[in-house]
């Protein structure tokens, strides 16, 4: 895989320039910012988490981050999913995971043992918990990352 195929520099919109150049300086940054990326995503091991639901909360978080591009690739491998990515969905059945991933995303500050406590009340394992905190971890560094290369282009982040 090039680097330009890397979910971070094509959500910048990154292929040719010195945004592109500077990028092919730490090419070793970007793919391992993508390995990160497949092991949140798509790892070998869901636990509770399908890749879908993974994608569709990556997606979730990347709209409300103000992130469109990054919102829209992730949507793309959402599924039937789809639709928990929408930042006005409540997540039905799964609301206390949407809950508490927007309330990690969003307000991350505001977080506190009760919140962990709800999920484990809610049936969710220790190592799900652990999942979903690593992908809110990592979805909230794109965004940054994103950002910043946007900036590097030219274009408004």
């Amino acid at each position: 895989m090039s680097i330009f195929q890397t979910t971070a520099l094509a959500a910048a919109g990154i292929d040719t320039g010195a945004a592109a150049d500077a990028a092919q300086t730490r090419a070793n940054i970007m793919n391992a910012s993508q390995a990160a990326e497949d092991a949140v995503i798509s790892p070998l091991y869901t636990g509770a988490f399908s890749h879908e639901l993974r994608a569709a909360l990556a997606a979730r978080i990347a709209a409300a981050g103000g992130v469109p591009d990054l919102a829209e690739r992730y949507l793309a491998k959402a599924g039937d999913m789809a639709a928990l990515a929408d930042p006005a969905s409540d997540g039905g059945d799964l609301a206390h995971i949407i809950d508490f991933v927007d309330r990690a995303a969003n307000a991350t500050k505001d977080i506190a043992a009760s919140d962990i406590s709800d999920l484990q009340a809610a049936g969710v394992a220790d190592a799900d918990i652990v999942r979903l905190c690593e992908l809110v971890a990592f979805t909230a560094y794109q965004l940054r990352v994103v950002a910043g290369l946007k900036l590097m282009k030219g274009a408004a982040a």
